[in-house]
């Protein structure tokens, strides 16, 4: 009986830990941050530093994550840098302003002409958006993330993508 019980014990107290590490879909924090952006990034030929401090992400109730943050392009082009500002890393198909874009690693940046540009690591084109303006908001920083009903919205100061997992 005694063996049954410390049994059961040990199955609720298991049962309890696995259903308190399950995952949630939220905004990923400054700390899980660190833990899934990556140091460097690898586009077109090249390594560029990742701007930790300028990242964003989210986990959907699967575990699964999109993670976007800015890089240092200085070494690139100017051609390239004109539309090579970060990192997508998103291992959920995602819809962005409408285009679906394909789990997988991706430079993106937002143009002068009003898009909003998605290129393979070899920097071919893979989806082109229009973005949007929020000239409303207050305190515009480098890159954010912001829940937004069922979505997100990726913002570069003032301009922001809709993101949503498919």
């Amino acid at each position: 009986m005694k063996t049954h019980l410390a049994l059961l014990c040990a199955l609720a107290l298991t049962t309890t830990g696995a259903m308190s590490q399950q995952a949630t879909k939220h905004v990923l924090t400054s700390d899980e941050l660190k833990k899934a952006i990556p140091a460097e990034f690898f586009f077109w030929g090249q390594k560029a530093p990742v701007q930790l401090r300028n990242a964003g992400g989210f986990q959907l109730a699967d575990g699964k994550m999109a993670l976007a943050a800015l890089v240092d392009a200085s070494g690139y082009a100017t051609s390239v840098q004109q539309k090579y500002q970060g990192m997508l890393i998103t291992e959920v198909k995602l819809n962005i302003g409408g285009s679906v874009l394909a789990p997988g690693q991706y430079g993106f940046g937002f143009t002068d002409e009003g898009k909003f540009v998605v290129m393979d690591v070899a920097n071919n084109d893979v989806l082109t958006v229009a973005y949007q303006t929020d000239a409303e908001l207050h305190r515009p920083v480098p890159l954010a993330l912001v829940e937004d009903g069922a979505g997100y919205k990726l913002y570069a100061g003032r301009k922001w993508v809709a993101l949503k997992a498919q």
